[in-house]
């Protein structure tokens, strides 16, 4: 009997939802710099996911789910990537 392959999950910070961690955007935060938006998903750093639709961006950012996850403020440019992510993959 063969088994598959285990898809690693993750949390949105805004909905709570578990989805699978390929549909999520991931912003990592490395220790002495910024928070960015991580496309790859393997950059060193505390990460959080969201999901990419705009009302889970908009959740995330006005209720500070997003800072709080990473211990730090995000700056607007990072607000701004992540408007441009959720409304260019759709959404969830």
């Amino acid at each position: 009997m063969s088994r598959g392959q285990h898809e690693p999950e993750r949390r949105c910070t805004a909905c709570r939802q578990i989805r699978s961690k390929a549909e999520l955007l991931r912003i990592v935060c490395p220790k002495d710099g910024e928070p960015e938006l991580d496309m790859t998903g393997k950059l060193p750093g505390r990460g959080a996911y969201i999901c990419p639709s705009e009302e889970c961006v908009e959740k995330a950012l006005k209720k500070g789910s997003l800072a709080r996850a990473l211990r730090r403020q995000l700056p607007e440019s990072l607000a701004e990537q992540l408007r441009n992510a959720a409304g260019g993959r759709g959404n969830a």
